[in-house]
């Protein structure tokens, strides 16, 4: 089955080798550490790409390769990272990451309390964004506000969504759409134009809170992928009232393992997912919904990739979740600065996801920033198809938001 979200085009070979060709190179987690580390100088313009799909050129957006024409090779890396902005650290600390190492994406960690302060924050780093930094395309700005324990938004202007499972236990799909509707547009005043929700992960009823990412929380809408299929896109259809993107998460699910990947590398092992499993089910109802991008998972898989975690697995991204099922929209990673990913140098973490068909890298730890840029860069500059996969990486993240309304020449009203 064939999957084709409504806001994708085929894009993905847009600019094909020009990083090569100028040497470019859990988010459910509230606690994260900050830093900032200069970044070196580098060639930063390229020509304008010439398209090379197998797709024909006119189906693809003209405002994406206009917008991708004109960014330097170092703006178009800086789409591929979302950093954390701590609710404890200063509002301006990630301006050096965005002014200097041109990022595109920023997430809210650890708990913000009240209205005025996230307003604040979101029209301050929305205010970095000029032709110098991100050529002009402005921040996706993303928060997790799923419900229950995790709600990163609290306090005055900010209502608390019950977890998962209730949702779903006092709501028909149709009043989940509605609620999700009034959530998603208090967010979306205070600034926040991604809801990192809902899972779409299914815990099995003999695992229950064993199951330490999702089930001990009550992170699920149900032990049973069919009702999850429900509740999902009802979810999402609320975000997307209130203009707000919403994803689908863990790709290809979380609810058979023990262990919490952003605390352990122990019992992160799901033996039973196959590339028939029911449990992928909630994820395409929510990709065929609209979701904005599949969050992926870093537990492993053997009956799918058994030496790589999903993340890192092109078995998951590419052949299964963009061959099998379809997906050619935006795939992120959960937290990288993760337990689960410890002993993995930060720039390797990048480089890894990039290479097996993702595209925004999620990294709580700002001060990891630029050793994923120069991984990045320099592994583009040596190879080929890796820098090919980085254009298509790009491309996709800015066909989203083109569809966001984020992109200099966006239509009005998207």
């Amino acid at each position: 089955m064939r999957v084709t979200p409504r806001r994708y085009a085929a894009l993905a070979s847009i600019g094909l080798l020009t990083l090569a060709a100028c040497g470019g190179g859990g988010a459910d987690t509230p606690q994260v550490p900050t830093g900032t580390s200069p970044e070196p100088t580098a060639t930063e313009s390229t020509p304008a790409p010439t398209h090379t799909g197998s797709g024909p050129a006119e189906s693809t957006d003209t405002c994406v390769e206009e917008t991708f024409a004109a960014l330097s090779a170092n703006q178009r890396l800086g789409q591929l990272l979302m950093i954390g902005l701590d609710t404890n650290a200063a509002r301006e600390s990630l301006d050096g990451h965005v002014r200097e190492r041109h990022v595109g994406n920023v997430i809210y960690l650890g708990g913000w309390e009240g209205f005025e302060k996230v307003s604040s924050t979101s029209e301050h780093l929305q205010d970095l964004v000029s032709p110098e930094t991100t050529g002009g395309v402005g921040l996706i700005i993303a928060a997790d506000q799923e419900g229950g324990i995790v709600h990163q938004l609290r306090g005055a202007g900010f209502t608390r969504p019950p977890k998962a499972v209730d949702q779903a236990a006092t709501m028909s799909p149709e009043e989940l759409t509605a609620a999700a509707t009034e959530w998603g547009q208090q967010i979306a005043s205070a600034g926040i134009n991604v809801n990192l929700a809902p899972v779409a992960d299914t815990v099995p009823a003999d695992i229950g809170r064993r199951n330490e990412p999702i089930g001990r929380w009550g992170r699920q809408f149900s032990s049973d992928p069919a009702v999850v299929s429900e509740y999902v896109p009802a979810f999402l259809r609320g975000m997307a009232a209130a203009g707000v993107e919403g994803i689908v998460k863990h790709f290809p699910g979380l609810g058979r393992v023990t262990g919490n990947t952003d605390f352990t590398a122990e019992g992160i092992e799901d033996d039973v997912a196959t590339v028939d499993d029911p449990f992928l089910e909630p994820f395409v109802a929510g990709m065929e919904a609209g979701a904005g991008m599949v969050m992926m998972s870093s537990a492993v898989y053997p009956r799918i990739d058994p030496e790589n975690q999903a993340l890192f697995s092109p078995a998951v991204v590419t052949d299964l979740l963009r061959d099998r099922l379809g997906w050619d929209g935006v795939v992120i990673t959960d937290d990288v600065n993760a337990a689960a990913l410890a002993g993995i140098p930060a720039g390797e973490r990048a480089v890894r996801f990039i290479a097996a068909g993702g595209d925004i890298v999620l990294n709580g730890d700002p001060g990891a920033t630029e050793a994923m840029i120069v991984a990045l860069r320099a592994r583009a500059a040596d190879d080929a198809e890796f820098a090919a996969q980085v254009d298509a990486s790009v491309t996709r993240v800015l066909t989203l938001k083109d569809e966001m309304g984020l992109l200099p020449c966006s239509a009005p009203g998207e």
